[in-house]
């Protein structure tokens, strides 16, 4: 993971985030999405940002466990499709331009320490690349899960291509294509999510999970989960899917889609 120098990451806890709220205590490193007048959606810097905060957790030997949660009642909306046609809000980040492109799967996927997202809102589109990266997900029992890209006339290309780690594939091209609502008790059955749970439950059940991960061994674990990481092997696959949605995403059916979606009425495709 060398998306900054070493050097940047020295003075971590004296940068700014725009988009993240960042935690570290007892080996556990927590980063809160707190964008929530935009849905969490995933803004360019919020990606660096992300990044940043990755890297310096990887590195610091001090930290066993990564933790993600999201402010507000949506987790995350998936990409900020304005920012994507070059709308990009104005922030007061001061994390820098990385080394290279970062790529939200690729970054995480990098990451070789277990990782633990704690869902409380709803999750829509590119918000499932989270979920099918971080090592556990426990979420909130009253929760619904939707891909409603394709009511848009976009597909998600990403998510489908990631997401194919934990759904079997005939069942998750099936929600690729139909875009229809599922409860927790289904997304657990599937395995998007590890653990459904009441709200008043998820605070024990994520000390619980986080007890046995700093029980067992750290080396052991770090070299398992850069041994998956190779198995699995995204990155060739997260490119080429990254063109496709680019494609699909300057289609006429997509410029309707979502002028339709923003309109609050049914799309008209040609």
């Amino acid at each position: 993971m060398n998306y900054y120098r070493e050097g940047q990451l020295i003075k971590f806890h004296q940068e700014i985030f725009s988009f993240l709220e960042i935690k570290e205590t007892n080996e556990v490193f927590e980063i809160t999405l707190s964008r929530t007048a935009k849905k969490n959606a995933i803004h360019p810097q919020m990606l660096n940002e992300l990044a940043f905060a990755l890297q310096y957790a990887q590195n610091n030997k001090n930290i066993r466990v990564l933790v993600l949660r999201a402010k507000g009642n949506v987790f995350c909306s998936g990409s900020d499709l304005s920012a994507m046609q070059g709308k990009v809000d104005q922030h007061e980040s001061s994390i820098g331009k990385p080394l290279k492109e970062v790529l939200l799967v690729n970054l995480w996927t990098q990451f070789s320490k277990p990782s633990l997202a704690i869902v409380e809102g709803n999750v829509y589109a590119g918000g499932y690349l989270f979920l099918a990266c971080c090592t556990y997900v426990i979420a909130e029992k009253s929760l619904k899960f939707s891909l409603p890209e394709t009511r848009r006339g976009i597909f998600p290309m990403q998510v489908m291509g990631v997401l194919m780690r934990v759904i079997t594939p005939r069942v998750l091209l099936d929600w690729c294509i139909r875009g229809y609502e599922i409860n927790a008790q289904k997304a657990e059955d599937w395995g998007l999510i590890s653990r459904a749970v009441n709200k008043n439950e998820i605070e024990a059940a994520a000390k619980e999970w986080i007890k046995e991960v700093r029980a067992n061994s750290p080396n052991a674990i770090s070299l398992g989960m850069e041994a998956f990481r190779n198995i699995v092997d995204d990155e060739k696959n997260q490119k080429y899917l990254k063109s496709m949605l680019d494609k699909v995403i300057n289609t006429t059916d997509a410029l309707e889609g979502l002028k339709a979606f923003k309109e609050k009425r049914a799309p008209k495709w040609k």
